[in-house]
């Protein structure tokens, strides 16, 4: 099971920037080239005030700040330079992890979908939507916020596909702020298919691909979980992708990246399930040559000797 798509954190919410600029950044689309990643994901094209792109509506209606550089311009692109695919996320306002509320995402990202489609559709590397609000449970609004949004990509752009990348709530399912690295109220395998089937059954047309987060489980629930949400994707008819975590959660220091051994456990459980795409979160800071962290230098090159095992 082959790592073939990134998500990029242009914003860097909770862990460090790496304050590159277009020089770095030309070097690590061409390191994911040569690491067979086909396709890069943003992870959101802002979080409340700042943002990648010149936004004019973002700027009056939330107040965000212009940043320096087009990001999405850029790496739109370096994905049209190298062949990959391009998925577009959307704009996360802050207001669902206020309230609760997800149905709020909807207005917030009506227009941008819109201005992000004007501004940047023309690019070749423009394949898909990535609609960014991460949710493990079921939640006020997430049925309907994932529907209208994915509907609204979908009309705008000549039905381009859109996914979505959830979390389970499981044992290390806890705030990154928290000292804790566990929590004794981890979702059951029951409620965790009871909830996420009512959720998927509401995206038909809407929704076209699912990557549940991988590290919120411990390491011997791995097949349990992956095979629950294989029968759901199948069930609903969505392409069941992994999200395979490359910095770990076992640790009080977060986030750092993962022991390798750790990584090819969760890749060989999606690999058992018959998953159709390995993605992670995410490639520039912990597994890039470039990284910041030492460490992720290294696991690209454990990596790098595992992928070299498998068959094509």
């Amino acid at each position: 099971m082959q790592i073939t798509g990134t998500f990029i954190d242009e914003i860097s919410h909770d862990i460090p920037h790496q304050n590159w600029g277009p020089k770095e950044w030309a070097r690590d689309f061409q390191h994911m080239t040569d690491t067979g990643i086909d396709t890069v994901i943003l992870i959101r094209c802002g979080y409340r005030k700042f943002i990648t792109y010149p936004s004019a509506y973002l700027a009056r209606a939330y107040g965000c700040h212009t940043p320096p550089t087009d990001l999405v311009e850029l790496f739109l692109t370096l994905a049209d330079r190298h062949g990959i695919s391009f998925y577009f996320g959307l704009y996360d306002s802050g207001r669902y992890w206020d309230t609760g509320d997800l149905t709020h995402e909807i207005d917030s990202n009506r227009f941008v979908i819109d201005e992000a489609w004007s501004r940047y559709g023309h690019h070749p590397s423009f394949k898909g939507w990535y609609l960014s609000m991460e949710i493990s449970r079921r939640t006020i609004g997430a049925t309907e916020a994932f529907r209208s949004l994915g509907r609204m990509c979908k009309d705008t752009s000549g039905g381009l596909p859109t996914f979505i990348s959830p979390w389970i709530d499981g044992k290390k399912a806890v705030m990154a702020a928290s000292a804790e690295i566990t929590k004794e109220d981890a979702v059951s395998l029951e409620v965790h298919e009871r909830e996420w089937d009512e959720i998927f059954s509401g995206l038909s047309d809407a929704v076209d691909a699912v990557a549940f987060q991988d590290g919120h489980i411990d390491y011997d629930e791995l097949d349990a979980f992956f095979a629950v949400n294989k029968r759901m994707a199948d069930r609903h008819g969505l392409a069941c992708w992994t999200n395979a975590e490359t910095f770990d959660r076992d640790m009080p220091i977060k986030f750092l990246p993962i022991k390798f051994e750790k990584l090819r456990l969760k890749l060989e459980a999606a690999r058992r399930q018959g998953y159709a795409k390995a993605i992670t979160f995410e490639f520039s800071h912990f597994l890039s040559p470039q990284s910041v962290y030492p460490a992720a230098h290294h696991l690209h090159d454990r990596y790098m000797e595992y992928r070299a095992t498998l068959t094509p």
